[in-house]
């Protein structure tokens, strides 16, 4: 466990390391082929990164139970390991599309892979929680030093997180050849039972039981996607790019200490996702008005949910590779059309109010009666 873990936690680092050192030299990667500037080029760039883990997430999540978990990791650092290749090498806005939506892909093909990977051990609480602080460091040492680095080097950043994940990636390859020489019988699937499988996905996605989780899933990194999107635009008349860089970095600061702190404690998924909602919708709402104590919030939400949503997940009586890969699609879903929504309810209710309703919104699920079959189990035994 101790390799696969190292691997696994190095590779989340990597993968959002690299994803986020291109968000701030996007204007400039958009203007490499001479071509005029415009929000759209931008607008492309961001966005494939989420249209290709969207549609990957759960075809790789299938994929990870016939040909192995720890085989998908290491796929997803040769897709990652591509498209840093090509961010530093190619320049017309199409081909860096085509870069972001193979980084996107490589997300897709990572995360229902780990998350099973994870899921499968007692101490999964505590894994979750480490797993998650890496991941938000990895997102917040990238804007960093990309930022740092592009003053000397444009692609800087990229240079740096692509090279790693190279290293990274001939690491895995030499330890699966001298590891796993043989695949393991378990994780053989007839034919039969693939085929069933897909016809199982339909289920789970609408089951009763599951909605709460998937409709937290959506809106708690949903909600997170529209404060990232919009706020520059709400806070151009009153706060400084340094003040509001240090509003983000609060949150990305207050997710880590929460993912490690909360990772530690002997709570109950439901419990996680109850009081992670809780304050995530506190937060959208302060931020409205005060945008460092509401950005903290956020980030304890997010971080506290995190945990507790794919441990729930884990409970649920399927195949774990395919549940993981529908939790993740539907957390990408809410951040890629999340903010698209609130977008466009932006001028006719504005900004404030559309934060706030946000906020609102987020507490649905608390009230929603469907649970988990274990879960009455995990909260007797508890009390």
């Amino acid at each position: 466990m101790k390799t696969d873990k190292f691997f696994v936690y190095a590779t989340v680092f990597l993968i959002m390391g690299l994803s986020n050192s291109v968000i701030p030299v996007l204007p400039e990667l958009a203007v490499m082929d001479h071509t005029p500037h415009s929000a759209l080029s931008s607008s492309l760039l961001f966005s494939a990164y989420f249209i290709g883990a969207l549609l990957t997430m759960l075809p790789f999540g299938f994929l990870s139970n016939i040909y192995g978990r720890k085989r998908l990791v290491i796929f997803s650092m040769v897709l990652t390991s591509v498209a840093g290749i090509m961010l530093l090498e190619m320049k017309g806005i199409y081909w860096l599309t085509l870069a972001r939506l193979i980084e996107g892909t490589a997300c897709g093909a990572f995360f229902p892979s780990a998350y099973s990977l994870l899921s499968e051990h007692e101490e999964r609480n505590r894994l979750f929680g480490e797993f998650n602080f890496l991941l938000n460091a990895g997102l917040a040492v990238s804007i960093a030093i990309s930022g740092y680095l592009a003053h000397s080097y444009i692609k800087g950043g990229i240079f740096l997180f692509t090279s790693f994940s190279i290293l990274l990636l001939l690491t895995g390859v030499r330890d699966q050849y001298f590891t796993e020489k043989v695949r393991d019988k378990s994780e053989r699937r007839l034919v039969y039972d693939k085929i069933q499988t897909l016809s199982d996905i339909r289920s789970i996605v609408f089951k009763d039981n599951y909605l709460r989780i998937w409709s937290s899933s959506f809106l708690l990194f949903g909600v997170t996607g529209v404060m990232l999107a919009l706020y520059p635009d709400y806070s151009i008349d009153f706060l400084s790019k340094k003040e509001l860089g240090m509003a983000i970095a609060g949150m990305y600061a207050s997710s880590m200490i929460t993912n490690i702190i909360a990772g530690r404690l002997q709570l109950s998924y439901n419990t996680m996702i109850r009081n992670g909602l809780i304050f995530a919708a506190l937060g959208t709402i302060i931020t409205a008005y005060n945008p460092i104590p509401g950005f903290i919030l956020v980030g304890i939400g997010s971080g506290i949910g995190l945990i507790g949503l794919p441990v729930a997940v884990s409970h649920m009586q399927s195949n774990r590779g395919i549940l993981m890969g529908i939790f993740n699609t539907y957390t990408y879903a809410g951040m890629g059309f999340m903010p698209i929504i609130a977008g466009t309810l932006i001028s006719g209710l504005g900004f404030r109010l559309v934060f706030i309703l946000c906020g609102i919104v987020l507490c649905l699920p608390i009230f929603m009666s469907n649970k988990l079959e274990s879960e009455s189990r995990v909260e007797t035994m508890e009390s």
